[in-house]
């Protein structure tokens, strides 16, 4: 029977630190996380698969289980590999607020035009994170014209995160258009672990 690791009605990032805790427990083996929220579900999940798990997620009673095998060279069919450490490009944008200056209306307008000239650039240019916090967030919820742009860079690989925490915060968690849903965790390793990391806001 696998080790149960109850993270219902904990905020980001606990779940994640829970099931990082229990796996480095163990060798080889299954556990199963309990979350009653997406976010916390793709969170575990998301770092789960990072570090080499394969994961499996059932829902029940409305809350989800999520079984991580660790140790076992068996993979699920589909399954893409996920590197544990960066490769190829090593810039991270951190993007903090709607705007570029003390300015409000002149910010919002540089962030837009920053943010949607970025396609013109070559792929080895472009980040391989862009990580959205703060009212940064609302970038990805409610520019529209500006989401169309990361959606294209989101096709050229890549990774569009905004804060969890940030958006239940600002209550417009239902309203994230582009990426995915990120935690406190994870964008401690990322700034950790990536050399460059630019600054926006």
């Amino acid at each position: 029977m696998s080790q149960i690791v109850d993270a219902k009605g904990l905020a980001c990032p606990q779940p994640v630190i829970m099931a990082k805790k229990a796996l480095s427990d163990i060798t080889e083996g299954v556990i199963t996380v309990i979350v009653d929220s997406e976010a916390s579900r793709e969170n575990v999940r998301r770092f789960s698969e990072s570090q080499g798990c394969t994961v499996t997620v059932t829902e029940k009673d409305g809350d989800f289980h999520l079984e991580i095998a660790k140790g076992y060279t068996c993979t699920v069919p589909g399954q893409a590999e996920i590197p544990t450490h960066p490769t190829g490009k090593k810039r991270v944008m951190f993007i903090q607020s709607e705007t570029i200056g003390p300015d409000e209306g002149l910010g919002k307008q540089l962030m837009k035009a920053f943010l949607e000239n970025m396609v013109e650039l070559e792929d080895h240019e472009l980040p391989e994170r862009m990580i959205f916090v703060n009212r940064g967030v609302f970038i990805t919820c409610l520019w529209d014209q500006t989401i169309e742009k990361l959606g294209q860079l989101e096709k050229r690989d890549v990774g569009i995160f905004s804060c969890g925490a940030c958006l239940d915060y600002f209550k417009i968690a239902d309203k994230l258009k582009i990426g995915k849903v990120g935690n406190a965790f994870d964008t401690v390793q990322t700034l950790i672990q990536y050399d460059n990391v630019i600054t926006l806001g």
